[in-house]
């Protein structure tokens, strides 16, 4: 069942009228600006809504379509972008992923914005926070710079969220690195969360750098003739926040193959050691079993059943072992 929120403002002052229902009446006044919100909704729903308001049908269904790529495309009477906010799980760890996405489409007219918003993806048991959005547009207080303030105030949000998530793969990844290099050794798993976050970046990059695309689109486009300058500021650091996030992206992904190359690197040198150990404890062991070996030959040899032959061969085995152990102690062999 779709769930709709909304707000409405009149000369720049909040109103408590809203109504779906009226919301092409709201839209015929140039002096209401109205926000819809749109929760899970019913396919026919959105469609009487683009009857109504005259919506791009195709736009419509990319609304509502599955695995929707992040968008911005620009319609004659009004403009349609699809973006992903992104949460972070701060419970659950292990090796599941951290990330946890929601898609966002909006509809940009004149005077109105119009957002839909699906369940959470991958059966995320959290929504995105709605009223953060409604939050920001109050303390952005732009309400009388048009609907530009309300694109901006939402896409801030989902600007934010990006950052948030970039900084907690960050922080992963650097947890990784002091974990390759503890005095103990990485602990068990490390490859496959080092393989789970490689994952959670290559999905934030696909949400991130269209992102740019999407920002650039509007920040170009004059949403409408009521759209104030004071705005242009505030959407060039918008534009500026998104390439940031966009280059930390690129950053982390050459991270966290260092990560995976270098854990690869530590196995072979450790492999190496522990090899070099074992070959020098089994030239060490050979000695004495060279040695009894000959002693116990079923032939006649000097020293056979006396105390001199027993003597000699324990010396040779203790001078032999012990300078093996010395020679390969200095090589940092043992």
């Amino acid at each position: 069942m779709a769930q709709v929120n909304g707000r409405v403002w009149r000369s720049g002052q909040p109103a408590e009228d809203f109504s779906f229902s009226a919301i092409s009446d709201y839209l015929a006044d140039d002096d209401t600006l109205v926000w819809a919100d749109i929760y899970d909704p019913d396919h026919q729903t959105l469609l009487d809504l683009a009857a109504e308001l005259g919506l791009n049908t195709w736009a419509v269904e990319d609304a509502v379509a599955p695995k929707e790529r992040t968008k911005a495309s620009v319609y004659k009477t009004h403009t349609f972008f699809t973006v992903y906010a992104i949460d972070i799980l701060t419970s659950g760890g292990g090796t599941g992923s951290l990330l946890v996405k929601h898609r966002i489409s909006a509809f940009v007219l004149p005077h109105g914005l119009i957002t839909v918003r699906l369940p959470g993806l991958d059966g995320a048991a959290h929504e995105f926070d709605i009223h953060e959005v409604s939050r920001r547009f109050d303390d952005l207080g732009g309400q009388r710079y048009g609907v530009g303030s309300l694109v901006h105030g939402l896409l801030d949000v989902v600007v934010d969220g990006h950052f948030e998530a970039v900084e907690a793969l960050d922080d992963a990844i650097e947890g990784l690195e002091d974990e390759l290099f503890d005095d103990r050794g990485p602990n068990r798993g490390l490859q496959r969360r080092t393989f789970r976050l490689r994952k959670d970046l290559v999905e934030l990059r696909r949400v991130v750098l269209p992102t740019r695309e999407v920002v650039s689109t509007i920040q170009h486009r004059r949403l409408d003739s009521r759209t104030s300058p004071e705005l242009d500021p505030l959407y060039a650091d918008l534009y500026d926040h998104v390439l940031r996030a966009s280059e930390w992206t690129e950053s982390l992904r050459d991270m966290v193959t260092t990560v995976f190359e270098t854990h690869l690197s530590l196995q072979d040198a450790r492999l190496n050691t522990v090899m070099k150990k074992l070959t020098g404890w089994a030239a060490i062991i050979a000695v004495p079993t060279a040695i009894t070996g000959f002693y116990g030959q079923n032939v006649t040899y000097p020293g056979v059943d006396t105390v001199a032959g027993f003597v000699t061969s324990s010396a040779l085995i203790a001078v032999l072992v012990g300078l093996l152990y010395v020679m390969f102690k200095r090589r940092d062999w043992l």
